[in-house]
């Protein structure tokens, strides 16, 4: 379990963009202009080159009055990480920080993770090699983890003015959390922490101002027993198991090795003596 925890409160948040353009920038990544679809949310969704979207909601309230509802969306970085449990190559992991990263080196673009994702976040980037081979990348948003190494915090936090976006010490940032719930009850009777614990929480931690599913968001994500079961020990066992096979097999070889070097030497003291 991680001890650090990045704290989106989506009550403080006016849909500025502001973590969004932060984002683009640290990460190098490219822009992704899109048709109008009949919103003014900038992006339909989140993309392989698009790690954050703020999503827009218009919300009808039980008075009959409008609220926008706006969500900085990016990956919520899950404690048991679908992800990474559908990575054949053990391409996916956790840091320290509680950041689920990709290493491309060991990513072979098979999209399981992709598939095992609870919430639409990884995506399939494609690429060109030198001889104009295709290729593909799993990408999404990884805490910039290469900035807390360094002592500073993600990019998109940084650049929220609203202090929407908060990212410290899990203890503390959840304690706030629930203080400043309790301040917005008032306004917000539905207003929730969400921090799935279906999947043993996340370190991306939302106060939500009405039910998970008005943000689109599942209620009670759940890991899935079969990836578990398959990830934690049948391949581990199966590795194993191809591993004493391959050591079986090369004794094997070793033992016959040495069984014709010793026959070769008994018939050569053979012929030596007749």
């Amino acid at each position: 379990m991680t001890d650090y925890v990045k704290f989106v409160d989506v009550t403080k948040c006016d849909g500025c963009r502001a973590c969004m353009v932060a984002c683009k920038n640290w990460n190098d990544l490219p822009a992704e202009p899109e048709e109008f679809h009949g919103s003014i949310q900038s992006h339909a969704g989140l993309t392989a080159n698009t790690w954050n979207v703020i999503t827009y909601e218009e919300h009808e309230r039980s008075d009959g009055s409008f609220d926008w509802l706006f969500r900085h969306a990016a990956c919520l970085h899950c404690n048991i990480a679908g992800c990474e449990k559908a990575c054949p190559e053990n391409a996916i992991s956790t840091t320290k920080f509680g950041s689920v990263v990709i290493d491309h080196d060991k990513c072979v673009g098979c999209g399981y993770c992709v598939q095992g994702c609870y919430f639409d976040v990884i995506q399939l980037a494609a690429y060109k090699d030198k001889k104009g081979k295709e290729y593909r990348l799993a990408q999404k948003c990884d805490l910039c983890t290469g900035r807390l190494e360094n002592g500073l915090q993600p990019a998109c936090v940084t650049a929220c003015h609203t202090d929407c976006l908060v990212f410290g010490r899990k203890e503390d940032v959840l304690r706030d959390a629930k203080n400043r719930l309790a301040k917005v009850k008032e306004r917000y009777p539905n207003a929730n922490i969400y921090n799935p614990q279906g999947i043993d929480g996340t370190t991306t931690v939302y106060l939500l101002a009405e039910k998970p599913s008005v943000y689109g968001l599942p209620e009670d994500p759940q890991a899935k027993l079969s990836q578990v079961i398959w990830k934690d020990w049948a391949q581990p066992i199966g590795k194993l198991a191809v591993g004493a096979t391959t050591f079986g097999v090369l004794s094997a070889l070793a033992v016959q090795g040495a069984l014709k070097l010793k026959n070769r030497g008994k018939e050569g003291e053979d012929h030596h003596e007749g």
